[in-house]
């Protein structure tokens, strides 16, 4: 769903509530953090390696 925004005229994106004293095994921050990744590789001007 996040690679599909590629080509649109994004300004921003945003991660909230993420809290690490809910995510014992650590996949909650895995997730947050492979999400964000994808959602920096969209925006203009960020090239995707």
């Amino acid at each position: 769903m996040v690679r599909g925004c590629r080509g649109l005229n994004l300004v921003g994106c945003d991660l909230v509530d993420l809290s690490p004293a809910y995510d014992t095994s650590g996949n909650t921050a895995l997730l947050g953090a492979n999400l964000l990744f994808e959602m920096l590789c969209v925006l203009p001007g960020v090239a995707y390696r």
